[in-house]
């Protein structure tokens, strides 16, 4: 298509085979979007397109991602408004029928799997090095390991006992996010081997919603379970709660929706290496090379450890 559809808020670049989404930066613009900046959405990503009426003299244009496509929407679990919607794109009404083209436009280029929930995020996350300062502690992320440092004013003593934390991704199966806009906000990673399980209680004293709560998000509609917890998140040192001024939506959700992605890179990797060595026969000398460098680099970069590179090199030059 290669046009450009400027609305409230954003503005929608359409490429053959993806959107590119620029938010406007501004005073009334969601404080989420201007941290966001831009995103490109592949037409792969998306389930379907709809366009309402919208508030006062306006439509909307919304292009509704597939399930597990997007990692901010992953971490977000359901907790976002309309208001901080970034698939919405709000137009005047006396723009309907050019808004009405567009998504007849995005309609027919919908992948063939868009009724199904997408194997792995198909949009990318925010990039790390992120950081931000929640109630009691500043959490850091650099790409690979995630950070706590604590502050004697708002750390619990639990924590404090437990000392500054620090988490290879490679250790953890997720995180939650539970909004700092909500009662009892805040951002917990989730180690590997733990089983689903209600939400943990976090001390109200602590904690306030504020008044800008609802600015973007409302009472979570699917907050997803998670992992089971031997603690309650302000007493948790794989946690940081959040209280007024303390861990933002627009730093707190990006930090939330980078480490889940890098997260479930991290978990795929072997797996993807694993089933490249897969099968029996004999193979070009070549490939075997090729998948021999492959996994050598898995193995540098600790992915794979020394036993398993061994007996997978030996596996495939059994092959030649």
């Amino acid at each position: 298509m290669g046009d450009v559809l400027a609305g409230i808020q954003a503005t929608w670049e359409f490429d053959t085979d993806s959107v590119l989404i620029r938010f406007e930066r501004g005073i009334r613009t969601p404080r989420l979007f201007q941290s966001l900046r831009e995103r490109r959405v592949p037409h792969t990503a998306l389930s379907s397109v709809t366009l309402t009426p919208g508030k006062r003299g306006t439509v909307v244009l919304r292009a509704v991602p597939r399930p597990g496509a997007d990692p901010l929407l992953e971490a977000a679990a359901g907790q976002l408004n309309d208001g901080c919607d970034p698939y919405r794109l709000v137009l005047p009404a006396e723009r309907e029928t050019l808004a009405e083209y567009y998504a007849d436009e995005l309609r027919a280029r919908l992948g063939p799997d868009a009724a199904e929930p997408a194997d792995r995020f198909l949009v990318a996350a925010p990039e790390a090095p992120m950081r931000f300062k929640a109630y009691d502690g500043r959490a850091s992320f650099d790409g690979d390991r995630i950070s706590f440092r604590w502050f004697w004013t708002g750390a619990s003593s639990e924590k404090w006992k437990a000392g500054d934390q620090t988490f290879p991704v490679t250790e953890l199966s997720g995180v939650e996010w539970r909004s700092p806009e909500a009662f009892e906000g805040y951002l917990r990673l989730v180690p590997r081997g733990l089983e689903a399980a209600g939400p943990p209680a976090v001390e109200g004293a602590r904690l306030d919603s504020g008044p800008g709560a609802g600015l973007c998000t409302g009472a979570p509609q699917s907050v997803q379970p998670v992992a089971a917890r031997p603690t309650r998140a302000d007493e948790d040192p794989a946690a940081v709660i959040f209280g007024l001024g303390y861990g933002p939506v627009h730093e707190s959700l990006p930090f939330a929706a980078a480490v889940l992605e890098s997260v479930r890179r991290k978990q795929s990797t072997p797996v993807a290496a694993a089933a490249a060595l897969a099968g029996a026969g004999r193979r070009d000398p070549a490939d075997i090379a090729e998948r021999i460098r492959h996994l050598g680099e898995l193995h540098q970069a600790g992915l794979v450890t020394d036993d398993e590179f061994s007996a997978k090199k030996a596996q495939l030059l059994a092959e030649l």
